[in-house]
């Protein structure tokens, strides 16, 4: 089992989520009634979405990770899932996404952006474009 696959089934079994299909059509996503959560690319990467708000509160602390990818502009991190830690991680930070989502939503109602895999700004692509 992939680390990915794991934490897909652990978020799966949270009463607030339900596993679906990403509205950018690659893997498989969680979602909770406001909307889509987490979307898993591949056995490595997970885009998840925070609010804007959210992304800014914790935003040294997620740069200060290896494992996550702050976009500039976008309501979506990216992590990579290296170890059991990161899957560790990315749990925790998916409670903060639901609480922010419930405590913080944003404020103009604007509809999510596509995802980073989606815009192109995921890991897989921002490392093939410095070689």
């Amino acid at each position: 089992m992939t680390l990915a696959s794991r934490a897909l089934a652990q978020l799966a079994n949270w009463p607030d989520l339900s596993q679906t299909v990403p509205t950018c059509g690659l893997g498989q996503a969680v979602s909770s009634e406001r909307g889509e959560i987490a979307h898993f690319h591949s056995d490595r990467d997970v885009d998840l979405r925070m609010t804007d708000r959210a992304i800014r509160r914790f935003a040294k602390d997620l740069r200060d990770s290896g494992a996550i990818r702050i976009v500039p502009g976008s309501q979506w991190v990216t992590l990579r899932l290296d170890a059991a830690s990161d899957v560790d991680l990315l749990l925790t930070l998916v409670s903060v996404a639901l609480q922010a989502q419930q405590t913080w939503p944003d404020p103009l109602e604007r509809p999510p952006t596509g995802c980073n895999d989606q815009r192109g700004a995921g890991f897989v692509k921002a490392d093939l474009s410095r070689i």
